[in-house]
């Protein structure tokens, strides 16, 4: 009741590889291009009307395609709900983060805003996949950690301060060694960001811990380079 049926048929037939040949090449990449706004309109309650399409789209062997869904997944999320999302979308999500480096900037851009809509035990299970995120393709790819550094500013507030120094704090400090001047520099504000929730929460001895971890890795480096990302840290706290 929500569209003409024959419409849907039509717009579910864009991922028939024979459109493809005799309609455009692109035309999968227009299906998922539009996808949220079909989701968003046939509301969530029809969502199993596109499931099969959205799993054949994420599937689909040209990167292009899987690159559009992985830029929309979060808003996709957003219209679903947790429980869809959970069940739907979070497989698909995890097959983007071990994609090529071109499908997964799209998870990684608004990787914030998937992560935060999901049950803190879910969200807990990415703590062990977020270092994968340092490792790309090509490493001279350094936009990529600069997103990863100003992405998980923002993720800090979704874990608590025993995860944040078990596992993002070892990600911070090595991004701060990055060959990469831009990089570096956010990730010096990354640094301070873990300290600043270490002591919002009370937890003082993590961030002593820390803080003698960033003197004894940095202030006493034999490298000029090392020192001088010691006063950066400070300047920026």
């Amino acid at each position: 009741d929500v569209i003409p049926q024959p419409l849907l048929d039509q717009y579910l037939s864009m991922t028939d590889p024979a459109r493809a040949q005799t309609v455009d090449t692109e035309i999968a990449k227009h299906c998922a291009y539009s996808l949220p706004g079909v989701a968003l309109t046939l509301g969530r309650q029809n969502w199993h009307c596109l499931k099969d399409t959205y799993e054949t789209l994420a599937s689909d062997v040209q990167w292009k395609v899987r690159r559009t869904l992985a830029f929309s997944i979060h808003e996709l999320a957003v219209i679903l709900g947790d429980q869809l999302t959970a069940a739907d979308l979070v497989p698909i999500f995890n097959g983007f983060l071990k994609d090529l480096d071109e499908v997964r900037i799209g998870v990684l851009k608004h990787l914030y805003d998937f992560l935060k809509l999901l049950h803190a035990d879910k969200r807990r299970e990415y703590l062990y996949q977020l270092q994968e995120f340092v490792v790309t393709d090509n490493s001279r790819n350094w936009r990529f950690r600069y997103e990863l550094a100003e992405q998980l500013i923002l993720i800090l507030e979704l874990y608590n301060p025993n995860d944040v120094y078990d596992y993002l704090r070892h990600i911070a400090l090595t991004l701060c060694s990055d060959k990469v001047s831009e990089v570096r520099w956010i990730s010096f504000k990354l640094v301070v960001a873990i300290l600043q929730k270490f002591y919002a929460n009370n937890a003082n001895a993590l961030g002593l811990n820390f803080i003698n971890e960033l003197v004894v890795r940095f202030r006493h480096c034999s490298k000029w380079v090392g020192r001088q990302a010691f006063a950066f840290i400070c300047q920026v706290g």
